[in-house]
Order: C-alpha cells, then structure tokens, then sequence
C-alpha cells in the first residue's frame, strides 16, 4: 500500500507513461490522491479507468451505499469505473447485502462495472447462485494476488470460464522473488529485469496485471513489457505450483 502522501506524484507519472487503469480502495486512504492525479494529468476521464473497493468494516447494504457516496465524495468522482467488494467477510448476508448496493449504484450511474476481490470460489459460488435468483448484475471482475508463486488456477478457471476479467494485484510479489533463478534465466535471455518478466506472465495467463510502484524509472520498465514474449518453456518454468501469498489471503475464509 502507497501512503495518500505518495500516491498523486507517481500516479501522474504512471499516466505520463501510458497507464490507464487507476486502482484505489478506501482501506489505501488514496482515493481523493488518485482523484487529483487523474484531474492534473490533463486526460479525459472518460479515458481512465478507476477503480475503488468496498472494505471489510463497510459490508453489508447500507453501510455500502454510504462507503460508495462517501468514496465519490472523497475522490472528487461523477462515476468509478469498477468498484469492488475488497474482501468476502462479514457472513453470508452482509456479502449479498453489500452486492445488492452494488448492483443499485451501477444502476444509477455511480459505477460502470461491479465486481469482488479475494473471494474463494465457495464465495463466488454464493454469489453466482444470488444472481442467477435474480440478484441483478454480472460479475466483470475478480481481482486477486496472483503471480506464479501462488497458485490460484482453480479460481482463475472459475472465473475465466465465466468471461470475468482477472486481476492480478501485486503480480512482482512485493519484489520477494526478484532473486529467483528462473527469473534471472527468463531475463537475461529476453534481456528484461525480474519485473518486467512477470509483467509479461501475466498477460500472457490472460491477466490483467496491477504493478505498483513510488519509482519513476520502475514505473516506466513496469509498462516497457510488449516488445518480447515468453515462449511455451518460459511459462512451464514459471509454473511452480507453489502457493505462498505475500499479502493477506481472504479466499480461505470459511464464513
């Protein structure tokens, strides 16, 4: 998480550079920062993409509604692109409570997309099985930490199967794996950094990668990923199976 303090300076370079997608959550405090970089870019709005999340502490119908006012307010918005429910907690009804919010903001033009993060597929089922009832909406998105030391192909294939876009947040593992082998063999022989590497796996799994970054020159080798690809090899290398998060991990929650 970037400190509010950090966050306007580097986002107004991400879009200097070419990103487009702004990824916020009212658990970050960055909304009203993200929202003032998206303003002194000087690009029109309708050509970002804005995303905020409901928290934990703000579940259920109400309290949603009023953490998606409060959020507009804050970030200084007519409209998010996306807004997601951040994390499955609070029970069963508060989840669908909090959906049904959702659903009625994309309604009334607060939001274009809806979607939720960190859901198991226990949660997700739960949630396909409300709607399919008549609980309004789709699901256009599933964001999730992803990258190829945590192994989530079973969601992702729920999820993909279903035409719901993935996103990988923290998709350089918080730069943990940054001194892999495999990572340096793939670099070197594409000439591209750790970084850059995973970058590239994760468009290529048919992710939607969230790189995250305070550092000008990152920030730029972060979006310098179309010119190479990984070929069949790379990509069993990188398979690892491994399922080691290096954030929180809300899918196995139980409730």
């Amino acid at each position: 998480m970037v400190p509010q303090s950090s966050t306007e300076k580097p986002t107004l370079e991400a879009l200097k550079v070419g990103f487009r997608h702004v990824d916020s959550a009212i658990m970050y405090r960055n909304e009203k920062a993200c929202g003032k970089a998206i303003e002194k870019s000087g690009i029109d709005r309708s050509e970002i993409f804005f995303t905020t999340k409901i928290p934990p502490g703000s579940m259920g119908y109400e309290q949603t509604k009023k953490a998606i006012d409060g959020s507009l307010r804050d970030a200084e918005q007519k409209y998010f692109d996306l807004i997601l429910i951040h994390a499955p907690y609070g029970g069963k009804e508060a989840r669908l409570g909090s959906w049904r919010a959702l659903v009625e903001a994309q309604k009334a033009g607060k939001t274009k997309s809806i979607g939720v993060s960190n859901y198991g597929i226990h949660h997700l089922e739960e949630l396909e099985s409300y709607i399919q009832s008549g609980g309004g909406s789709q699901i256009d998105v599933g964001q999730y930490e992803l990258h190829p030391w945590l192994d989530r192909s079973e969601i992702t294939a729920w999820l993909l199967q279903r035409n719901i876009v993935v996103e990988a947040y923290s998709p350089l593992a918080h730069g943990t794996r940054f001194g892999e082998d495999v990572l340096h063999h793939i670099g070197k022989k594409h000439g591209k950094s750790p970084a850059q590497v995973l970058v590239r796996w994760s468009l290529q799994m048919g992710f939607v990668p969230l790189p995250k970054s305070v550092t000008a020159q990152r920030i730029r080798e972060n979006a310098d990923v179309f010119d190479f690809e990984l070929d069949a090899q790379d990509m069993k290398n990188l398979d690892t199976g491994e399922y080691s998060p290096t954030d929180w991990d809300p899918t196995v929650d139980e409730d």
